[in-house]
């Protein structure tokens, strides 16, 4: 925990700290009863992967067929062994989990392939829920329908293994890592963007920040090899982001209504990745939304998925960090509550906002804007989901079956901005 130094707006804060942790929900419990997000325009519609997986090579799905998507994660998972296998053997362990972990995954991803071939839906359903079922699991989505293989239900499999072998958290250590890199580098950061001229400026900025954040993500083969290999920095990645017109370009969109119209009431932010993500790019991001006015409700997972942050890591480590910080706009949020965090009540690094704890659905229930920020959440799943409220996905690419499924390149951007409808 970071040690809060004692001054009026911290003394505020640090009364909010003992009830904090039981108002977000920070570990959602599975006897609520799950709920949709309230904003949905139609949740009876709602669908929330992005892209269907198909047997046969077609020009609507680019030649990106199933077979192709469980290639990527079965290249994925090289980098969950790893974790898995580091965590285990920093526990006095010898890697059999690890190794056990990643050939379990392996056999689900081979009879799929099969089953897939076979256009055996029933037993596809029966291998994967099977697979994916733990005990450790807090997804009220566990029990949503059927709907064929896609990443959702991959994602199910692979973090209901890890867990199955024991491994609740093993990005726990690069996490905190890159979570107190981030946090050195953030006042530089805010520093670039108040020195920016107007409030267009300071937006095209943390927007940029915000791309440039979501490079870190270890669930992907490209980004976490160009982790590894000392790549994907903040700073480099946001001086080389490629040129607009990104792949979904709807910044002009977003400029609009951020300039023209009136400040919104609250937004709710479904966060992604630990680090330089949330720390560099949705913070800032957030920390103009409550320039403007805006309360912030900061919504992350309610259990470890990769490298996502959680709830619990927000308010016991992030937030008292920030308030630390003793910026002007950030700190005084925090203290009054105008910045807080509210558990998803997921344990993916997608989401399927039919299936959210009662503590966001709550705290959604009069916001007037929602940002998706992710590729999991904001672009496999949501991408096109439709809600009565304005609504920006953001994320960058970091899947190149993803970037030609959007027409787009490799680290490619997305920012969709939908207005809410006229009423």
């Amino acid at each position: 925990m970071w040690d809060l130094r004692v001054d009026r707006g911290t003394r505020r804060a640090r009364r909010r700290w003992t009830t904090l942790r039981a108002a977000c929900g920070c570990v959602a419990s599975r006897a609520m009863s799950p709920s949709a997000f309230p904003s949905l325009a139609d949740a009876s519609a709602y669908a929330p992967t992005t892209f269907a997986w198909t047997r046969e090579a077609t020009r609507a799905n680019g030649g990106i067929t199933t077979d192709r998507w469980l290639d990527v994660f079965a290249k994925s998972t090289v980098e969950f062994v790893n974790r898995a296998r580091e965590s285990e053997e920093a526990s006095g362990g010898d890697g059999s989990r690890a190794r056990a972990f990643g050939d379990a995954f392996a056999r689900v991803v081979e009879a799929c392939r099969g089953l897939t071939c076979e256009g055996d839906e029933d037993a596809l359903e029966r291998t994967t829920r099977e697979a994916a079922r733990s005990e450790a699991s807090t997804s009220y989505g566990d029990d949503a329908p059927w709907t064929g293989l896609n990443c959702l239900e991959m994602c199910r499999v692979r973090d209901g293994l890890l867990r199955s072998y024991g491994f609740y958290d093993c990005f726990a250590r690069v996490k905190r890592e890159e979570n107190r890199a981030a946090l050195k580098t953030l006042p530089s950061v805010l520093a670039d963007v108040d020195a920016k001229g107007d409030d267009a400026e300071r937006l095209m900025n943390v927007v940029r920040g915000c791309f440039a954040g979501n490079i870190f993500d270890l669930g992907a083969a490209e980004s976490a090899a160009l982790f590894g290999n000392g790549g994907g920095d903040f700073a480099s990645t946001k001086d080389t982001l490629k040129k607009r017109p990104w792949c979904v370009d709807d910044f002009d969109a977003l400029k609009t209504r951020w300039l023209d119209g009136k400040p919104h009431a609250k937004a709710i932010m479904f966060v992604d990745n630990s680090g330089a993500d949330v720390i560099l790019g949705m913070i800032p991001f957030a920390r103009e939304l409550l320039r403007r006015g805006t309360q912030v409700v900061l919504a992350a997972n309610s259990v470890p998925s990769i490298n996502d942050i959680t709830a619990e890591e927000l308010v016991e480590h992030i937030l008292p960090a920030l308030v630390d910080l003793g910026d002007t706009i950030l700190s005084p949020a925090i203290a009054d509550g105008r910045l807080r965090v509210v558990a998803s009540g997921s344990d993916m690094p997608v989401i399927d906002l039919r299936y959210l704890s009662e503590e966001i659905v709550n705290e959604a229930k009069d916001a007037d804007f929602v940002i998706l920020e992710g590729m999991g959440r904001g672009i496999e799943t949501n991408l096109f989901a439709k809600f009565s409220i304005d609504a920006m996905k953001i994320a960058m690419i970091k899947h190149k079956e993803v970037a030609t499924l959007l027409d787009g390149e490799l680290y490619d951007c997305v920012v969709k901005f939908d207005p809410a409808p006229r009423r």
